[in-house]
């Protein structure tokens, strides 16, 4: 077999708090915009591709922080959550288009059409599970013709769009800013197949990922496209197995059982995501039943919600499981550690040389107080 091409690295913007320890206060850092900014300026510096930015009511407005940070930043691409249903698609098509300039074509944007009805009802939305799939699948139909310069006229079942002057400005990338989508259920599948350019899967044990992906590369040819692939997963990586599995023991050592039964209770009430439900089953909420997968850790899903699997293992282990999704599909790994500053060192210095990633740090004199062999040099000149 050919060797794989290096992996898209994007990490992740904790835009509703950070920490060292899942389910606890202790040692955690709020999203002031001061931390924000250091990890989004440590990810662009060393190489980390893009960020992604949360959606949720505990979560600073990613359409903000983006603009704030763009400026401060160089190569790194945001990836902000476009929400069908809680925005008409002519605002967010100027909003999309405004943020793409101002960051010089640098904005994702992920199609989150929501699976706990109680905070799309806080904002207003009260449809059905399948209804909000078809109001994203109309929304986006939309959206795209405005960013891509269309005039538009639309009658659907829960959208309509009469526009017949074009957007002012086009976007940078054409004919839009890319679109990211992770929806495990059929209705889910089928607008992605439609609609966007990159399918996203949590961390599910690669033979699950690639029955996933199967089904979404068939329902896109049958529209005559071509979808590519990406995976939202944690990393632990340590110099060794040993330590890696420390860290990962530590990360849940202040989470108490009534903690993870109260999140178990409030998935089974409210989410009606098929990504969660699939997550939830891979470890039934039991601190027995976390390894799920050679490598592949449940901690992170006893009690958080979303993404609830990570890989655990020194780099060579950890670029090695990686290759195994990359070989069903996945080019792009949007990563996460706690605490995500620390760890995004930790993923760039000990992973990427494994992967065939480039950083950028080249151009940065760092280092050499502590390589021995430049001190003699030093000595004897």
């Amino acid at each position: 077999m050919s060797e794989l091409p290096p992996l898209n690295m994007f990490w992740f913007l904790p835009t509703s708090g950070d920490g060292a320890y899942l389910g606890s206060k202790e040692a955690w850092r709020p999203a002031e915009f001061g931390y924000l900014r250091e990890i989004a300026t440590a990810a662009d510096r060393l190489g980390f591709g893009g960020v992604l930015l949360p959606t949720g009511p505990a979560c600073l407005d990613g359409w903000t922080v983006t603009s704030a940070l763009a400026p401060l930043t160089e190569r790194l691409k945001f990836l902000v959550a476009l929400r069908p249903g809680v925005q008409t698609p002519a605002q967010a098509a100027r909003q999309a288009v405004a943020l793409d300039r101002i960051s010089r074509g640098r904005l994702l944007l992920n199609v989150v059409t929501g699976g706990n009805p109680g905070d799309l009802e806080a904002d207003g939305l009260f449809l059905s599970h399948d209804e909000r799939y078809e109001q994203t699948f109309e929304f986006l139909a939309i959206w795209r013709a405005l960013v891509s310069g269309e005039r538009v006229s639309f009658k659907g079942k829960h959208l309509s769009s009469n526009n017949d002057t074009p957007l002012p400005f086009p976007p940078v990338q054409r004919p839009h800013p890319p679109l990211y989508l992770g929806g495990s259920s059929a209705a889910g599948i089928d607008v992605a197949a439609e609609h966007v350019d990159y399918y996203l899967t949590w961390g599910e044990p690669p033979e699950q990922v690639a029955e996933k992906f199967a089904q979404v590369r068939a329902a896109a040819a049958r529209r005559g496209r071509n979808v590519k692939f990406g995976l939202r997963i944690h990393l632990i990586v340590r110099e060794t197995e040993a330590e890696a599995w420390v860290a990962a023991d530590r990360l849940i050592s202040r989470l108490t059982d009534e903690a993870i039964a109260a999140g178990q209770a409030r998935n089974a009430k409210v989410s009606e995501s098929e990504g969660q439900r699939r997550m939830a089953a891979l470890h039934g909420y039991r601190r027995d039943a976390l390894i799920v997968g050679p490598n592949l850790w449940a901690g992170p899903g006893l009690v958080r919600e979303g993404a609830g699997t990570a890989l655990v293992g020194d780099p060579a282990t950890v670029a090695a499981r990686l290759r195994e999704y990359q070989a069903v599909g996945v080019d792009t790994i949007i990563a996460s550690g706690y605490p995500h500053l620390e760890e995004a060192y930790r993923v760039a210095e000990l992973l990427f040389p494994e992967l065939g990633v480039s950083g950028s740090r080249s151009d940065i004199r760092t280092g050499r107080e502590f390589d021995p062999s430049a001190s003699l040099r030093r000595a004897a000149g």
